[in-house]
């Protein structure tokens, strides 16, 4: 009976010793998840909604990766994408075209080193944007519509708003 007694325990010994270890590392996947999502790892490419005011663009921030900048302009959801061209440039165009406005997928998203249309398919070289107007393509934010601080690329609020009828209601709802 006392060699059952000893069986047992050790069983429960190391039914315990397991889970004290699927918990601890538990606990590490979770923390490892928090530090990755605080440095940015994890949803690089979100970015705080700005809601009015001019759209201030941290030089620094701004990669051979487009970033987007969501932006709430007075209830017209749009965004406006920064980049870096390979001549060092930054390149800034908002996220929409002509060509497929009024569709739920008239934006763009970044495969490799071109944007794609998410309506249409139409690719679109990095070092185009800002470059052509017309078109299935990003709408340039020309240089005499910010200005460039040496820091930041700011966009003026009052040329964001003049502007965000490029966006429909239903603009990246599906």
């Amino acid at each position: 009976m006392n060699s059952k007694n000893q069986t047992s325990k050790g069983e429960v010994q190391k039914f315990n010793a397991k889970k004290i270890s699927i918990i601890a590392v538990g606990v590490v996947v979770v923390i490892l998840i928090g530090v990755f999502a605080v440095k940015g790892v994890i949803g690089k490419n979100d970015t705080k909604v700005s809601k009015g005011g001019d759209l201030v663009i941290p030089k620094s921030e701004v990669t051979e990766t487009a970033k987007f900048y969501p932006y709430n302009a007075n209830g017209t959801k749009l965004e406006i994408l920064a980049v870096k061209a390979s001549d060092g440039t930054i390149r800034t165009a908002f996220n929409t075209c002509q060509i497929c406005n009024g569709s739920p997928r008239a934006y763009y998203k970044q495969e490799g080193k071109e944007l794609v249309c998410q309506n249409c398919g139409n690719r679109f070289s990095m070092d185009m944007v800002e470059k052509e107007r017309g078109g299935c393509n990003p709408i340039p934010i020309m240089q005499e519509d910010k200005i460039d601080d040496g820091t930041n690329i700011i966009i003026s609020e009052e040329f964001i708003l003049k502007n965000k009828n490029l966006f429909t209601a239903n603009w990246k709802t599906k």
